[in-house]
């Protein structure tokens, strides 16, 4: 016998639709600084009315993000499209549209000549600083190129303002902050990097020591280390995350390669690529065959570190300053 039964509907609620709240965010501060950063700060945001005399950074600011780029390709004669050898970021272009405001023509006057001198690139480069409501700042030395050689036309100029499209070259296209990542560590004792473990060996006095490196970059580009090594030493070596390596070999007589006292610093940085002690002395033929001063990766790496100590307490200390893309 059949069972009666009714059909019940079944209600799906509809989904509950989560709507993003934006941030309440203040506008960037933006100011440049001649002399190589050493001259007076020259504020071009962050006013709050219009009755002052200022310079002020119009809309139309270029060159602020990722640089430009150079791809080097090679062409086959058998093969369609070309084969790519690798990338390297170019000099970065940037162009700042500035306005320039004074109660009268003496301080129109004065602006000119302070702008002027924080941009003449014969006392130095220009240091542009971009501070969001984070209050992290980033910083972008550049050279001025051109842009304020003055035009009386009507709609460039008046008889106490001035409108000027600043150039500006970054040799080096990459933003930097403020802070210095360090890591210290001693014969004996490990020490963290960055809140992680940095070292997990133990070096002892007399005897071989290797162990792995973990670094971290919290740039968006590599990053070149300068490394401060202080003897005594009779040999070491330390291997990047792409597996070139530096270092120096056992000395004749198996005298110390850095000797007790002595801080033997390998500055890494392109431009510089020096080792040297704290007394001057170039230690840059002692080097094993083909070195590599290799540089640090965005992210989290890992690098390989080979030593062998001397009779003394030594101590080893690693320095990089991050870049970014952008600020």
């Amino acid at each position: 016998m059949p069972i009666p039964a009714r059909s019940i509907p079944v209600v799906i609620p509809p989904p509950k639709v989560v709507y993003p709240v934006p941030e309440r965010w203040q506008h960037t501060y933006v100011s440049i600084r001649g002399r190589n950063g050493e001259g007076e700060e020259i504020p071009l945001t962050g006013f709050r009315s219009g009755a002052w005399p200022a310079m002020v950074l119009q809309p139309g600011a270029s060159g602020l993000d990722l640089p430009p780029f150079a791809v080097h390709m090679d062409e086959s004669p058998n093969l369609d499209g070309s084969m790519v050898r690798g990338a390297r970021a170019s000099a970065r272009p940037v162009l700042l549209p500035i306005f320039v405001y004074g109660i009268d023509r003496k301080t129109l006057r004065q602006f000119k000549a302070k702008l002027a001198n924080a941009l003449n690139p014969k006392f130095g480069y220009s240091v542009l600083t971009f501070i969001e409501q984070d209050g992290v700042p980033r910083r972008l030395n550049c050279y001025y190129t051109g842009g304020m050689e003055g035009s009386e036309g009507v709609g460039a100029s008046g008889f106490t303002w001035i409108s000027y499209g600043i150039q500006l070259t970054a040799a080096d296209p990459w933003f930097y902050g403020d802070t210095e990542v360090a890591a210290n560590w001693s014969f004996g004792t490990d020490q963290p990097f960055l809140a992680d473990p940095f070292l997990p060996m133990t070096l002892l006095r007399g005897t071989t020591s290797t162990g792995a490196l973990t670094i971290y970059n919290p740039g968006d580009i590599e990053a070149w280390p300068v490394w401060e090594i202080t003897g005594p030493l009779k040999r070491f070596e330390l291997t990047g995350p792409d597996g070139t390596s530096f270092g120096i070999p056992v000395q004749p007589g198996e005298v110390d390669a850095v000797p007790e006292g002595r801080t033997l610093t390998v500055d890494c940085r392109p431009g510089y690529k020096t080792v040297t002690d704290d007394e001057g002395k170039i230690y840059f033929p002692l080097l094993s065959a083909n070195p590599s001063l290799w540089s640090v990766p965005p992210g989290i790496s890992t690098a390989n570190a080979d030593l062998l100590a001397g009779s003394g307490t030594s101590t080893v200390k690693m320095t990089l300053f991050p870049r970014y893309s952008t600020y």
